[in-house]
């Protein structure tokens, strides 16, 4: 018995090892189309600020961007793929239901990632950048920013932006596991709230308004997770009931 479990584990470790391979190897190649494409989406991304002159101050900051860029490229592009390989990995011990539902969750993921970066991109960061901006004017300041600078304030509001709106994806995962309930949510409701609106707070500046315009999508993204998870347990309890009344009366 023992002997079969060490098997087990064994083979468990090696379709993971293979999975994690393909994932590197996919990620790679994303990265070298990265670097291909690196150069328009940095001049995409530097037109959010076009009133400043961005600089480099180190002979490595535009390797360093080129590298930041092409990464979180791969990552962001790559991510359904590594969805799938995780999905692949857990598969085999998931009813065929349960394998047609969790696959749905990779597009589902992929299209949260995207809606949060654009949220960042285009609502975020221009009124954050425009607070920062009114201080720096207020104290007379000339902005003369560094482009490292420049991009370390922008993806540091929307990369935490992409994981806060995966919010919906894991409140629907862990109700499919039934670690998580909607009655369990309504409970902790202005617990999540409050915890949203502080996560909301970190990535924009100490400006009310700014912290506003967060907050409400957040509080929006956990009612959406709580219909979300209704509509997974709702689907659990039938199929228990079915159960139920199918081997009840054997």
């Amino acid at each position: 018995m023992s002997s079969k479990q060490d098997m087990d584990l064994v083979q468990h470790l090696g379709e993971l090892r293979k999975r994690i391979i393909w994932v590197v190897i996919v990620l790679v190649i994303c990265m070298v189309a990265g670097f291909v494409i690196a150069k328009p989406i940095i001049k995409y991304l530097m037109e959010a600020a076009p009133d400043i002159s961005l600089h480099a101050l180190s002979p490595w900051d535009s390797v360093r961007l080129y590298v930041n860029v092409a990464f979180i490229f791969a990552l962001v592009i790559s991510l359904p793929f590594t969805l799938f390989q995780v999905w692949a990995f857990v598969k085999p011990g998931l009813k065929p239901k349960e394998q047609k539902a969790s696959l749905a969750y990779v597009p589902f993921a992929f299209l949260m990632v995207l809606v949060g970066l654009s949220f960042g991109y285009f609502v975020v960061f221009p009124l954050a950048f425009l607070f920062t901006s009114t201080i720096t004017e207020s104290l007379g300041l000339t902005e003369t920013y560094g482009i490292a600078q420049y991009f370390s304030f922008m993806f540091n509001i929307l990369i935490p932006l992409a994981v806060i709106f995966q919010l919906p994806v894991v409140v629907m995962f862990l109700t499919k596991l039934k670690i998580l309930n909607p009655n369990l949510l309504k409970k902790v409701r202005k617990f999540a709230y409050f915890t949203l609106v502080v996560l909301g707070t970190l990535v924009t500046p100490p400006d009310a308004i700014t912290a506003l315009i967060v907050a409400v999508p957040m509080i929006l993204l956990y009612e959406f997770s709580v219909l979300l998870s209704k509509r997974v347990f709702k689907k659990q309890l039938e199929m228990e009931r079915a159960w139920e009344e199918e081997y009840g009366e054997k």
